[in-house]
């Protein structure tokens, strides 16, 4: 018993939630534990039988509905066929979380396949087990899904990055978080579904979300995180090889190949130490440009330099390979990985960054704008 509530308490900040919420939880939790030992088998029985009677949304002609009721603040092009599956597929899953727990498992035994997997906060987790997570975590708090900031699909995969609220009881809890998934067509019934998801990055909900993962998913994600621990940069001046993206995408849009220039160059700069770097930042940021880290305010450059500068004096972090850079009319969104080495401890730890990056052309320059990451 002690093992399942210290993995609840965990779950229930999937979403970074902060630390006074996390202990409101924490006590609704252990509440909880306590009337769920007492439940009678055919109560469970029942409720498993009214699983398949829960309304929930399904259709691919309901998008031009859907965007109404959660808006992309920051619209980007999406093309016909592949891509406009995929994002009545984002619509319909904010709206079928919406309406409960029931309707949203039910929904993701269609979204989702038995092969599909979900990394939550870095964890690696089946169906079946992401499933379980949120069925812990829901329990003790309603999660609601609000408008997005961006909705960036480009072929087969998607970056989005968007508003809940959070509510226990009359508190509720503003947050934004990042997301980055891979679709496929099955075509037929099955339709457009899920290979795999990355739901925001490694916080203060790693250990606990640990405690859901099966003994094959727990040894897939050793292997990636020795891998990223072993890697070398390749030692080579074209930053396309240099930097690699694992899931390249098609880039149509006509600044597209300038944007990855920039993207690129900012990694390269980045490594080669801070003072590169804040030489790259007069270059590839406008002046006036923001930067957020989602827990934080907007910084201006200014701020965000003294901040870099700190930063470099306790962690070497390097940058080393991407997994998606996706590009669509003045937007990217990154999603990467990087090794950080403690200057005290010596510790040397792996982990992944997301971020968007808004870009606009400043007289014979494309500049960022707006920089936002988690």
């Amino acid at each position: 018993m002690d093992v399942k509530k210290k993995r609840i308490i965990h779950i229930s900040i999937i979403v970074g939630i902060i630390i006074l919420v996390a202990l409101i939880i924490t006590l609704a939790v252990v509440l909880s534990s306590k009337e769920d030992k007492q439940e009678e088998p055919e109560k469970k029985s029942e409720e498993k039988e009214k699983e398949e009677e829960v309304d929930i949304v399904n259709s691919y002609n309901n998008t031009d509905e859907l965007i109404k009721k959660y808006p992309v603040v920051n619209p980007t092009t999406v093309k016909a066929g592949l891509e406009e599956k995929i994002q009545n597929r984002l619509l319909t899953g904010f709206e079928n979380w919406n309406r409960g727990f029931k309707a949203w498992k039910a929904w993701g035994n269609i979204l989702y396949t038995q092969d599909s997997i979900y990394n939550v906060h870095g964890v690696r987790l089946t169906l079946a087990h992401y499933q379980e997570s949120m069925d812990v975590a829901l329990k003790q708090t309603n999660i609601i899904m609000g408008a997005f900031h961006n909705m960036l699909i480009c072929d087969e995969f998607t970056a989005i990055y968007y508003d809940f609220v959070t509510v226990i009881g009359n508190n509720r809890v503003n947050g934004t978080v990042m997301e980055f998934v891979k679709f496929k067509d099955y075509e037929g019934e099955l339709g457009t579904r899920v290979v795999e998801g990355w739901g925001s990055t490694k916080d203060n909900s790693y250990d606990g979300m640990l405690n859901f993962q099966g003994p094959e998913e727990k040894k897939v994600q050793q292997e990636q995180l020795d891998y990223m621990l072993k890697y070398e940069i390749p030692e080579t001046d074209n930053l396309r090889e240099k930097y690699l993206i694992k899931n390249p995408t098609n880039y149509t849009d006509d600044n597209a190949e300038k944007i990855l220039d920039i993207i690129l160059k900012g990694f390269d700069s980045w490594n080669n130490g801070i003072s590169e770097y804040l030489n790259w930042l007069s270059i590839g940021y406008d002046e006036d440009a923001k930067s957020c880290d989602l827990q934080s305010k907007n910084r201006t450059m200014s701020e965000y330099k003294e901040e870099m500068k700190a930063l470099v004096e306790k962690e070497n972090i390097k940058k080393i390979y991407f997994d998606n850079i996706l590009i669509r009319d003045n937007w990217a969104a990154l999603h990467y990985r990087y090794t950080n080495e403690n200057l005290s401890t010596k510790e040397i730890t792996a982990g992944d960054r997301m971020q968007f990056l808004k870009f606009e052309q400043k007289g014979e320059n494309l500049k960022i704008v707006a920089s936002f990451i988690q």
